[in-house]
C-alpha cells in the first residue's frame, strides 16, 4: 500500500533568494533520505512561498523494504580451533552482529575461507521511520544566516511557527525545536490568517486555496507574469521585467495581485537607469515603457494584500516611489552642478586598499598604464588621447550623490556626467565600458578606448594585490582577481594587441614608487596566474588538456596567438595521418636530442642522409617561418608533418650515438635543430596520444 506524504514547515517570512536555494536542497535531501530509509516513492516535489516550505511525496510506501546484509568476519582458522569449536573471535563477531554462532556461514573467496553473518532486517512501518527522517531534513537545511528564537536551541533562517505532517490521513509526530507537527496549516497573513485543518494529505492543496495561499512557486510565477502583462496591456505599454527582480517578487507574495501606479512626469528628466534602479532594486516595481521604448511615468506593482484594496495599496506605493524619485532627482541635479572633472580630486579621500593607497592614486596609475598600453598596441594618437582622458575620469562618479545612493550605477552616471560636461562621445562611452566584462559571458567593451581602460584598471588591481602578497588562495578572492584576469583575456582575444609580459611589466612599473617588491618574482607570479586562467578558457572552448599544455608551453604570452595555435592543432589532431606524422617525427628526434649542444651542425662531416635531413630542415625552417609569421598555422603544421620522411630515412641509415664523439655530437645538434623547429609551434612532447 502507498500513500501521499505532505510535510509543511511554517515560518516567518523567508528572504527570496535563500528560499530558492532551500527548495533545491530540500528536494535533493528528501530523495536521498527516503532512499537511505528504504522507502519507495513515485515522485518528490518541494514548493516554497514566503511563509512555508512544502514537501510532497506521492505514492510513498507504507513499509520499508526488507533488507538482508552479509557481514564478513574473521578467517575460518581464527574463528574455530582444531576441534571445530568456536573461538572467542567467532563468539565476539556473532554477538556484535546479533546472531548465534551456530548461524554463522563459512564462505571461500579469492582470499581464503571466512565466516559470514547473515542479518535479516525486516522493514519497519513508514509511520515509525518518518518522524526521524523529516526532523533531520528540517535540521539539515543550510541557510546563509540562521537564528535561534524563544528558549530553544533549534536554528532556522526564521522562527518556525508550525509544522504539518500528514501521511495519508495520519499525523506524523515530527518535532523540531518546541514545535510538534499536526494537521493544521495557516492561511494568508492578511486574507485568511487563521488556522486551517487539513483532513488528509490529498486535501492539502484545497486547504491552501481556502487560505488564499498559492504554495507552488512555479504557479505563482505564471500568475505574476500574466498579471504584469495584462496590467501593462491595459495601459498600452509593455513592462520592463528583469529576471532577478521577477524571481524575487515571486517569493514575496502568497496570493499575488497586480496593480499599476504612476508618478510625476517631471521625473522623466532624470536618466532612465536611475528611475529603473529606484523602482526595481529598491521597491521591486516593474517600469513601463511605450511602444517606442521610451520610459513612461508608470509602473506595475505586485502586492500581497487584499485584492479589493488594490487602489489604496497602489496609492501607498505611489507615495513611496514619489519620495524616492524626488531624492534621486535632487541628487542628479546636485551632481550636475559640478563638472565631472571636479569629482576626480574627491577620490583622494576614498581608500582603495590600505597598502595601495587611495582611489585617486589608483586612477593616476590607470591613466599612466592606459598610455603605456596604447603605445604597446600602436594605437592611433587620437584614440590614445581619448583612452587616457577616459582613464582620468573613469572613477570620478564614485564620489557623486547618485552613485553613493545607487552603487550599481557606477560608470553609467559617469557617462551622463561626462556628456553634460562636454566630453567627447568616445570618452563618455569608455567610462561605463571600462567595468566590462563584469561576469563570465558578459560583453567586452565595444570601443578601443574602453578596452584599454578596462585592461588598465583590472591589471593594476591584479599586479598591486600580488605585489603586497595577497594573491587569491583557494576560494578566497576578495578583490575578484580571477574575474579580472578572465576579463583581460577576453579583451585581448577580442582584438587588443598586447602581450601579457609587456602588459604586466607596464602595470608593475606603476608601483615602483609605491611599494618595495621584487618585480621579477611578482611578474612571474602574475604571469603564472594568467596562464592558469587562460588554460581554463581554452579547455572550456573544447581544446584537449594536452593540446592546451603543448601550446601554452611556447605561446602563453600572446592569448590570441595561443588560441589560433590550439584551434589549428585541435583540427590536425582529428586527422590521424597528419598527427601521426607529427608525433612520430617529433618523438624520434626528441628522445635523442641534447639541447645543451646547440643546433649548429657542421655540414662538412655529414653523410648523405644527414645532409638530406639538413637540407629538408633548411627548407622547412624557411617555409614554416613564413607561415608562422603570417599566423597560417594549418600550413605550418603541414610543413612540420612533411619532415616525417627525411627523419625516418635519417634514423634508418644513421647511427646517432656513434662512438666518434665529433660525429655523435654533430648528429645530436642536427636533431636539436629539428626539435627546435617543432617547438616554435608547440611542445609536442606534451601530447599524450
Amino acid at each position: 500500500m502507498r500513500r501521499e506524504l505532505v510535510f509543511e514547515i511554517g515560518v516567518e517570512e523567508i528572504p527570496s533568494t535563500p528560499l530558492y536555494a532551500a527548495i533545491g536542497q530540500l528536494k535533493a535531501d528528501a530523495e536521498r533520505a527516503l532512499e537511505d530509509a528504504r522507502l519507495g516513492y513515485a515522485m518528490v516535489d518541494v514548493f516554497g512561498s514566503p511563509r512555508r516550505l512544502t514537501l510532497r511525496v506521492s505514492d510513498l510506501a507504507e513499509r520499508q523494504e526488507d533488507q538482508t546484509l552479509r557481514a564478513k568476519g574473521p578467517a575460518i582458522k581464527a574463528a574455530f580451533d582444531a576441534e571445530g569449536r568456536p573461538t572467542k573471535a567467532a563468539e565476539g563477531f556473532a554477538r556484535s552482529k546479533g546472531v548465534d554462532v551456530a548461524d554463522l556461514e563459512s564462505v571461500d573467496d579469492e582470499n581464503g575461507a571466512y565466516i559470514y553473518a547473515v542479518i535479516d532486517r525486516p522493514g519497519r512501518l513508514a509511520y515509525d521511520v518518518l518522524p526521524g527522517v523529516l526532523a533531520d531534513l528540517v535540521a539539515g537545511l543550510e541557510w546563509p544566516r540562521s537564528m535561534r528564537w524563544g528558549s530553544g536551541e533549534a536554528r532556522f533562517t526564521r522562527p518556525v511557527r508550525w509544522l504539518l505532517a500528514l501521511f495519508g490521513a495520519e499525523v506524523v509526530p515530527v518535532t523540531f525545536g518546541d514545535v510538534e507537527a499536526g494537521r493544521t496549516t495557516f492561511g494568508h497573513r492578511f486574507l485568511a490568517p487563521g488556522p486551517i485543518e487539513v483532513p488528509t494529505a490529498a486535501e492539502y492543496d484545497l486547504a491552501c486555496r481556502r487560505g488564499r495561499v498559492i504554495y507552488d512557486h512555479a504557479e505563482r510565477a505564471v500568475l505574476v507574469k500574466e498579471g504584469i502583462e495584462a496590467a501593462a496591456a491595459e495601459t498600452g505599454a509593455s513592462a520592463v521585467v528583469p529576471e532577478k527582480v521577477f524571481a524575487e517578487v515571486v517569493n514575496l507574495v502568497e496570493w499575488p495581485t497586480v496593480g499599476v501606479g504612476r508618478f510625476d512626469e517631471e521625473f522623466l528628466e532624470v536618466p532612465r537607469e536611475v528611475l529603473e534602479t529606484a523602482m526595481e532594486s529598491h521597491q521591486r516595481y516593474f517600469p513601463l515603457e511605450g511602444p517606442e521604448g521610451m520610459l513612461l511615468p508608470a509602473f506595475v506593482v505586485v502586492h500581497n494584500g487584499n485584492p479589493a484594496r488594490t487602489v489604496p495599496i497602489v496609492a501607498g506605493h505611489e507615495r513611496v516611489i514619489r519620495a524616492r524619485l524626488a531624492d534621486a532627482a535632487y541628487f542628479y541635479r546636485e551632481d550636475l552642478s559640478r563638472p565631472l572633472e571636479s569629482y576626480v580630486a574627491d577620490l583622494q579621500s576614498i581608500v582603495f586598499q590600505e597598502k595601495l593607497g587611495t582611489l585617486g592614486e589608483k586612477v593616476s596609475r590607470i591613466e599612466a598604464l592606459t598610455g603605456r598600453l596604447a603605445a604597446l598596441a600602436h594605437a592611433d594618437p587620437g584614440v590614445t588621447a581619448e583612452a587616457v582622458r577616459a582613464a582620468h575620469l573613469c572613477k570620478a562618479d564614485l564620489s557623486t550623490h547618485v552613485v553613493i545612493e545607487f552603487p550599481g550605477l557606477q560608470g553609467v552616471m559617469g557617462s551622463y556626467y561626462a556628456r553634460s560636461a562636454g566630453e567627447t562621445d568616445a570618452v563618455a562611452v569608455a567610462i561605463p565600458e571600462h567595468y566590462q566584462p563584469r561576469f563570465a559571458g558578459d560583453a567586452i567593451p565595444s570601443s578601443v578606448a574602453g578596452r584599454m581602460v578596462s585592461v588598465a584598471d583590472k591589471l593594476d588591481t591584479i599586479c598591486g594585490i600580488f605585489a603586497i602578497g595577497m594573491a587569491p588562495t583557494g576560494s578566497a578572492d576578495p578583490y575578484a582577481l580571477r574575474r579580472g584576469a578572465l576579463g583581460i583575456i577576453a579583451i585581448v582575444l577580442g582584438g587588443l594587441e598586447v602581450t601579457l609580459d609587456d602588459a604586466i611589466a607596464a602595470a608593475l612599473e606603476g608601483y615602483d614608487d609605491v611599494l618595495d617588491f621584487d618585480r621579477e618574482a611578482v611578474g612571474a607570479s602574475v604571469k603564472e596566474f594568467f596562464t592558469g586562467r587562460f588554460e581554463v578558457v581554452l579547455r572550456d572552448r573544447g581544446h584537449a588538456y594536452d593540446t592546451v599544455s603543448a601550446v601554452l608551453a611556447v605561446a602563453a604570452d600572446d592569448p590570441a596567438d595561443a588560441l589560433a595555435r590550439c584551434e589549428a592543432l585541435t583540427e590536425v589532431r582529428a586527422s590521424s595521418d597528419v598527427m601521426d606524422d607529427l608525433s612520430v617525427a617529433f618523438a624520434r628526434a626528441k628522445n635523442l636530442s641534447a639541447h645543451q649542444l646547440g643546433t649548429s651542425a657542421d655540414p662538412s662531416i655529414m653523410g648523405a642522409e644527414e645532409a638530406a635531413l639538413a637540407d629538408a630542415l633548411a627548407e622547412a625552417e624557411e617555409r614554416a617561418g613564413v607561415s608562422l609569421a603570417a599566423g597560417d598555422y594549418d600550413a605550418a603544421l603541414g610543413v612540420l608533418a612533411g619532415l616525417r620522411t627525411p627523419i625516418d630515412a635519417f634514423f634508418d641509415s644513421v647511427l646517432v650515438m656513434d662512438p666518434d664523439e665529433r660525429l655523435r655530437e654533430n648528429r645530436l645538434r642536427l636533431l636539436n635543430r629539428f626539435v627546435a623547429l617543432f617547438e616554435r609551434f608547440a611542445d609536442f612532447g606534451r601530447l599524450v596520444g
